[in-house]
C-alpha cells in the first residue's frame, strides 16, 4: 500500500534557485534549507499554521530534468518484487529506496513509509484571490506504450481508474486522502513516457497571468487548460479543475 506520494521537481542545477523561488511562490510554500551532499535536495514546507504535510520536493540536476514521484511503502523490496513483477525494471536499490523504471520509461523511486499524519495542504490563495493547488502528476505516454503503462499503474497502486470526456486522458485516483492524483495522456508519437504536473485552479487565465509575472512563459492556450513552461522551461499546465477537491 502507497502510504504518501511525494512530487519530485527534478530541475537543471544552473536554474535551480529561480525554479525554486517559482514553484515557491505559485504553491504557497517555502523552501526548506537544501540538503544532501551537494546541497542538491529542499523540500517546499506549507505554512506551519496549517499543520498540513508536505509533499513536494525538488532535485538539483545535471540535464533537462523533469518530474518524478516517489512513492512511500511500508516494505521497499516487496513493493519492488510486484513492480517487477508487473514489467517494470530495477534501476538502483539502495538501502532507504529503489529507483524503478516503469514498461514505458518512466522512472519513480519507492521509499520507506515516513509517519505522515498531517493532512496534505489544502489550496492556495494568491493575492488576487484565485485558488489553485498541485493537483496531479501527468504521466505522458506513447500509443504503443498506454495500455500497458496505465495498467502497470493501475496494479501498482490498486488505485481506481476511470476516463475522461476527452479520450486521450484516463485518470487514476487514491480513496485515501493522499496529496496528488495520476492522469495518463495518450501522446500523438511512440517516445519513453516522462511527466509533468498540473495545477487546478479557479481561473486559469487568471492564475497563468500571475505564473507569467513570476518568470513563466505561456507555450499554448486551450479551452480548459494552458501548458506554460517554468523558468527552466519545463512544462507544466494549469487546468480549470476544482482546486479544492483532493
Amino acid at each position: 500500500m502507497i502510504r504518501w506520494i511525494w512530487v519530485f521537481l527534478d530541475r537543471p542545477a544552473q536554474r535551480f534557485d529561480d525554479c525554486a523561488r517559482f514553484w515557491s511562490a505559485v504553491t504557497g510554500t517555502q523552501p526548506s534549507p537544501r540538503r544532501g551532499a551537494h546541497a542538491e535536495f529542499l523540500t517546499l514546507l506549507p505554512d506551519p499554521a496549517l499543520f498540513a504535510a508536505a509533499n513536494i520536493k525538488m532535485q538539483a540536476v545535471t540535464g533537462l530534468g523533469g518530474v518524478h514521484l516517489d512513492l512511500d511503502v511500508d516494505d521497499i523490496p516487496s513493493a519492488v518484487r510486484i513492480a517487477l513483477d508487473l514489467g517494470a525494471e530495477l534501476v538502483a536499490n539502495h538501502t532507504r529506496y529503489a529507483v524503478v523504471r516503469s514498461p514505458a520509461g518512466h522512472c519513480f523511486c519507492f521509499t520507506s513509509s515516513s509517519a505522515v499524519t498531517s493532512p496534505s495542504a489544502p489550496a492556495t490563495r494568491a493575492p488576487d484571490g484565485t485558488i489553485s493547488r498541485l493537483a496531479r502528476v501527468c504521466i505522458d505516454i506513447g500509443p504503443a506504450d498506454v495500455d500497458v503503462e496505465t495498467r502497470f499503474w493501475t496494479l501498482l497502486t490498486g488505485w481506481t481508474s476511470s476516463r475522461t470526456r476527452r479520450p486521450e486522458f484516463a485518470r487514476l485516483h487514491s480513496d485515501e486522502q493522499l496529496p496528488v492524483q495520476l492522469l495518463f495522456q495518450r501522446l500523438g508519437e511512440n517516445r519513453p513516457a516522462n511527466a509533468h504536473v498540473d495545477l487546478a485552479t479557479d481561473d486559469i487565465a487568471a492564475t497563468a497571468a500571475r505564473h507569467e509575472r513570476l518568470g513563466a512563459t505561456v507555450v499554448q492556450r486551450h479551452e480548459h487548460w494552458i501548458v506554460l513552461s517554468d523558468p527552466s522551461d519545463a512544462p507544466y499546465c494549469v487546468t480549470a479543475s476544482d482546486p479544492r477537491e483532493v
